[in-house]
């Protein structure tokens, strides 16, 4: 099977998002103008970059994260898990501008440290982030109400037991990556594969 524009009938959903699988969640926290607290997951995310280390997530639509980010030059990811799946979900909700997510998925904000942007206390991992850039994606030359926020990280939180002989262990820490249609997986076992120079 292959197609372009039009999908064939028998697929009955898109399976982009299914073959591009799996995609880590940009757990996205920023402020309002007025410092109330906003948490947003997008799948649209990854690293970029490694020196320096820089991410980057995209959004449909002017969503709070996109604009606070913008206007506030910065936000922070927090790192997604199987122990934090229910209240990721919970903040995904559509909520108004000043309706603080955190709160509602009963969360605990994260001290930052080099940024104002709040992180999710209780994830194994954050970064702290300065926005680099905010850029509306076209099609062609035609924009499509989609942006994309990249940003360099600034401070990086660990919490201490989830290192395990100097590195970050990612199997304990469980992270959770969304697939296709409404289906996630879940980092359960890590194997290691030396490259030919090594």
């Amino acid at each position: 099977m292959h197609y372009g524009d039009t999908r064939p009938e028998s697929l009955t959903f898109d399976p982009f998002k299914a073959i591009i699988a799996p995609r880590p969640i940009g757990w996205i926290g920023t402020r309002n103008a007025d410092g109330v607290p906003n948490l947003g997951p997008y799948s649209y995310f990854n690293a970029i970059g490694n020196s320096p280390h820089m991410i980057c997530f995209t959004s449909d639509g002017l969503k709070h994260s996109v604009v606070n980010a913008r206007d506030r030059g910065e936000f922070t990811f927090s790192l997604a898990t199987e122990a934090l799946a229910e209240a990721m979900n919970i903040s995904s909700e559509a909520m108004p501008d000043g309706e603080n997510e955190f709160a509602k998925a009963g969360l605990a904000l994260g001290t930052s440290i080099a940024t104002n942007a709040p992180f999710v206390a209780d994830s194994p991992a954050a970064l702290e982030c300065v926005t680099l850039s905010v850029t509306e994606l076209t099609e062609s030359v035609t924009p499509i109400n989609r942006f994309m926020v990249i940003g360099q990280v600034v401070q990086t939180h660990i919490r201490d037991e989830y290192i395990t002989g100097g590195r970050f262990d990612t199997v304990k820490a469980r992270p959770i990556a969304r697939m296709g249609y409404r289906d996630y997986a879940t980092v359960t076992d890590a194997w290691e594969l030396m490259r030919p120079g090594d």
